[in-house]
């Protein structure tokens, strides 16, 4: 059901229990909400509203005797509630802190790793920066390193600031002045190109008959061609807060079992890139709550994430936690944060 289905006193006194439990981790009981709500009701007015709440399948309560607790629905609601009513969020600690870490101008790399160790040190929970696909770049240099014997160490650095570094063995010995040529070679063809020209440029030389007769070029435009190939398909995942997790998990927030499910999703970086990349339909903010997850493994936990541009790709950043998560400041670090990186990159670009 839709928060705005509820009356007005059911979305109060729902928003009142979702505060007073995140904040205590203990069921709710209805005299509880009466005194330290601030609702102005009676303990059996809120009683009966929790019943018809529970009866709805906002709340439950664990044992007979117990209070209520907030359903993955109840949270639901109350974090419908939370993003109808927000302004922009803004949160200038946070803020200042990726400030002074990135700099002015950082490039890609160094502003999410700033993004992920602060958004995991504000809010006590994993937090992530994920950079946009690296085919939406332009190509701006490619460096060979020979390593002796017949490997090689390919550097390819894209006009955003992205640095992959790959070994390569090409089944012979090149010597520098060789590597060097043929470096020279494909940065004066292509440099400033998208990766996705880049690539269709060398598979197309490659086809070329004259590739047979200059043996430079066609070392070059093959190690490139498994490179580029390579890094078209790869997104930078870029994660902290293991220590968060430990420290939730030591007071009950999450269980070993469910610790230890994260942390084997976060080891495998490639499945849980899959999965955080299916949340980047649109811009804006998003927020994704235990049996929302498509994924069984992040059921036990919650996502707030938002977009960031550089200008004309699009990323996310975002925070991992338990459903019991304190939601409103989750919201307000995650998009505030989300802002400044995408300001300090825009800066950075020059966009």
């Amino acid at each position: 059901m839709h928060p705005s289905r509820l009356s007005d006193r059911s979305r109060r006194i729902l928003a009142a229990l979702v505060a007073e439990y995140v904040e205590t981790g203990v069921p709710v009981a209805s005299g509880t909400l009466a005194v330290k709500g601030g609702l102005g009701l009676s303990s059996a007015t809120v009683r009966n509203v929790l019943a018809s709440l529970e009866e709805q399948g906002y709340v439950y309560q664990p044992h007979t005797s117990a209070g209520r607790v907030p359903t993955d629905l109840g949270y639901r609601c109350y974090v419908d509630m939370l993003l109808e009513s927000r302004r922009p969020a803004r949160a200038p600690g946070i803020e200042a802190q990726l400030l002074a870490q990135a700099g002015e101008s950082p490039l890609m790399e160094e502003a999410l790793t700033t993004a992920s160790h602060v958004l995991s040190e504000a809010s006590h929970h994993v937090g992530f920066a994920l950079a946009p696909a690296a085919e939406e770049d332009a190509f701006q240099r490619i460096e060979f390193v020979p390593l002796g014997d017949t490997r090689i160490l390919v550097v390819v650095v894209m006009r955003r600031g992205q640095i992959t570094n790959k070994v390569v063995d090409v089944g012979e010995q090149i010597t520098a002045d060789d590597l060097h040529m043929a470096g020279k070679y494909l940065n004066e063809e292509f440099a400033g190109r998208p990766l996705q020209q880049v690539r269709a440029a060398v598979m197309a030389r490659l086809a070329e008959e004259r590739t047979l007769y200059d043996r430079l070029m066609s070392r070059a435009l093959r190690i490139a061609q498994s490179t580029f190939e390579e890094l078209s398909t790869r997104q930078e995942l870029f994660i902290e807060g293991f220590a968060g997790l430990i420290e939730e998990t030591a007071e009950g927030s999450v269980s070993l079992g469910t610790l230890r499910a994260l942390l084997k999703m976060i080891e495998e970086k490639h499945r849980l890139l899959r999965i955080l990349s299916e949340y980047m339909e649109g811009p804006g903010l998003t927020v994704i709550i235990g049996e929302e997850h498509r994924a069984p493994d992040l059921r036990p936990f919650s996502l707030v994430t938002a977009s960031y541009s550089d200008g004309g790709r699009r990323g996310s950043i975002g925070v991992i936690g338990p459903t019991r998560m304190r939601y409103s400041k989750a919201i307000s670090i995650v998009d505030s944060a989300a802002r400044t990186i995408t300001r300090l990159l825009q800066q950075g670009t020059g966009d």
